[in-house]
C-alpha cells in the first residue's frame, strides 16, 4: 500500500485534522541507515510528524527540524516540503533499549527528556521563520504538541507511532495532527479527548489495516470527517553529484588542488540518505579549470 496522508476538517470546520500513514517512508529511513528498533520509533515518529507539517505548507515551502534532546540517540535532523517529500536522518541509528514499562520502544530514553525541538520554515521570504520548544517528554508526539501550542499557539493533539518486526524491519507506521479551530465548543473538545484517550496505539491501527480515513474516523466519528486532500508521501533526497561538485568548486583552487595530490580523487556523502559520490581526478582538476576560467 502507498503511503499517503489526507487533510481533512470536522465539526463545521472548527476542527483540522491530518491522518498519515508512513510505513514504507520509515522503512526507507531504516534500510538506509540500519537503524535499530528503538532508533528506528524515534526518527519515524519524527519523520512521520514533520511531513504532516509539511503539507500544512504551500508550493515550494520546506521545512526543517531538529530534536537534540540528552540521550544517547544524539541529534535527528528532518527535512519535508509541501509535496509529501521527507528525509531525515539520526546521530547515533545502533541504539536500542528493552521495552518499557507500558511494553513499549523506549523513545524517552533513546531520545532523553532533556533538550529542544526546533522548527526552521522556508517559506520563499528573505527571512526563514523559527521555532523552538524544550522537549516536554522524549516520546516526539508530545513533544510536536507542545510546539503547535507554544510556538504556533494552536491547540493541538499528535499522535505518532511506530511498530517494528523482530528482525528490525519496520511493520507499521503513521500518526495523526487533530487542531483546534476559532469557533470549536467545549464539547467538541471534550469529546475529541475522550475518543483520543480511549482509542488504540496508532502504529497498531496501521499494522491492523485501518487507513489514514479510518483513523480520522476513529477520532473525529465517522461521517464528520470533510476530507479535503489526498497526498502521496515518500523518502525523497534532493542531493546529487552536481550539487556537491558546487560545494567542492566552493572550496577553492588550493584546496581542490591538496585532494588531487593527496588522494587523487574526492568523495561526498549525503547524511539524509547515505548516498556517496566520488569524484576522480580528471573532475577535480575540471572544476579548478572552471574556477580559472570564472576568475
Amino acid at each position: 500500500m502507498t503511503d499517503y496522508l489526507i487533510k481533512a476538517l470536522a465539526f463545521n470546520g472548527t476542527i483540522r485534522a491530518y491522518g498519515i500513514r508512513s510505513t514504507e517512508t520509515v522503512s526507507e529511513a531504516q534500510r538506509r541507515h540500519g537503524t535499530w528498533p528503538t532508533a528506528t520509533a524515534a526518527i519515524g515518529r519524527a519523520m512521520t510528524a514533520t511531513v504532516m507539517m509539511g503539507a500544512m505548507m504551500k508550493g515550494e515551502d520546506k521545512i526543517t527540524v531538529k530534536v537534540e534532546g540528552d540521550g544517547p540517540l544524539g541529534s535527528m535532523i528532518i527535512d519535508a516540503n509541501a509535496n509529501g517529500e521527507v528525509r531525515g536522518y539520526v546521530t547515533n541509528p545502533q541504539v536500542h533499549f528493552d521495552l518499557n514499562d507500558m511494553g513499549k520502544l523506549d523513545v524517552k530514553r533513546a531520545v532523553g527528556t532533556s533538550g529542544t525541538l526546533t522548527v526552521v520554515k522556508d517559506l520563499g521570504l528573505r527571512d526563514f521563520f523559527s521555532g523552538q520548544v524544550s522537549l516536554v517528554s522524549g516520546e516526539i508526539a508530545e513533544d510536536f504538541t507542545e510546539y503547535f501550542v507554544v510556538s504556533e499557539q494552536v491547540p493541538s493533539a499528535v499522535g505518532l507511532g511506530v511498530l517494528v518486526n523482530p528482525d528490525n524491519s519496520v511493520a507499521a507506521a503513521g500518526g495523526f495532527v487533530i487542531q483546534v479551530m476559532p469557533g470549536a465548543t467545549e464539547e467538541t473538545i471534550s469529546l475529541l479527548e475522550s475518543r483520543i484517550s480511549k482509542m488504540e496505539p496508532i502504529s497498531r491501527m496501521i499494522a491492523d489495516g485501518l487507513t489514514p480515513e479510518e483513523i480520522l474516523d476513529e477520532i473525529l466519528g465517522a461521517g464528520n470527517v470533510e476530507v479535503l486532500n489526498h497526498m502521496d508521501i515518500s523518502f525523497s533526497c534532493n542531493c546529487s553529484k552536481e550539487r556537491f561538485g558546487n560545494a567542492i568548486i566552493g572550496l577553492g583552487e588550493t584546496e581542490i588542488q591538496e585532494m588531487i595530490e593527496e588522494d587523487g580523487k574526492a568523495e561526498a556523502n549525503c547524511h539524509f540518505c547515505l548516498e556517496t559520490y566520488v569524484y576522480p581526478k580528471n573532475e577535480l582538476e575540471g572544476f579548478i579549470d572552471e574556477i580559472r576560467t570564472q576568475s
